[in-house]
């Protein structure tokens, strides 16, 4: 029962506000510091490609955009299902919190994947298996966001972007795995957890640096999301009365 408990103590909207607070300034440091080194092992140490030139670097920040992109949605949908199914109001918040920084890493995906097609496949664009479905996926996430912000009752709102998150998820492996399942432009996966990477370490370690700063800021900027939207939601509780009236006296 202890256990059980403990499992769902942050589930409280005041103890995820306090949790939160103080891992933020942490979770930005470590999005600056790991991205700064990724940065430079990727541009300044890291081989030329034999193939490609210099032009391949891109991948150090297309590569960890794309993860994000998938990853951030699944987490966008989960949380989504588990707010509808249980009424759980944390997990709402979170979703909602999930879906800008979301889309903004399937953009940078999409951006980053037309800075890399021009030199490579001569196109900043085509209508490649890959590219289409994470465009679709951008649509998702806007669709979403559109989706809550136009209905005024935050239950209905919440029921029905959980219900469109979950739809849309079906994408997902979509995109993961249309370089398996149709003839693409796009390489196979340079990164398996079966099989030895096929990049140099210097490259590796750059990847692993920059996906470690994407994870970091993307819990950062989501938590700073997630308490606002605590704040809106919970304005006429007892603890954010108190916590408002604490900043007034701060100011003062």
């Amino acid at each position: 029962m202890t256990s059980h408990l403990r499992l769902f103590t942050f589930a409280a909207p005041s103890r995820f506000y306090a949790l939160t607070g103080y891992l933020i300034p942490w979770l930005y440091a470590l999005a600056v510091l790991t991205g700064l080194a990724g940065i430079y092992y990727g541009f300044f140490v890291a081989p030329t490609d034999a193939t490609q030139g210099d032009s391949y670097r891109i991948i150090f920040i297309h590569v960890p955009t794309a993860w994000m992109s998938m990853i951030l949605y699944l987490a966008m949908a989960g949380w989504a299902a588990i707010g509808w199914a249980f009424n759980a109001r944390m997990a709402s918040m979170l979703a909602r919190a999930l879906a800008p920084t979301g889309a903004l890493f399937t953009v940078l995906a999409l951006w980053t994947g037309a800075l890399w097609g021009k030199p490579t496949w001569g196109a900043w664009w085509v209508w490649d298996a890959r590219l289409t479905s994470e465009l679709i996926l951008l649509f998702l996430y806007l669709g979403y966001i559109a989706l809550v912000e136009s209905i005024d009752d935050t239950r209905r709102a919440d029921h029905a972007g959980a219900l469109l998150a979950l739809v849309g998820a079906v994408n997902v492996p979509v995109i993961y795995f249309s370089v398996k399942w149709w003839n693409t432009l796009h390489q196979g996966a340079s990164i398996s957890m079966t099989a030895a990477p096929k990049m140099a370490s210097t490259m590796l370690t750059s990847m692993l640096l920059m996906t470690v700063a994407c994870w970091a800021y993307a819990f950062a900027v989501v938590f700073v999301r997630t308490r606002a939207i605590v704040i809106e939601r919970e304005r006429d509780t007892d603890w954010v009365k108190a916590l408002a009236q604490k900043s007034s006296e701060a100011v003062v």
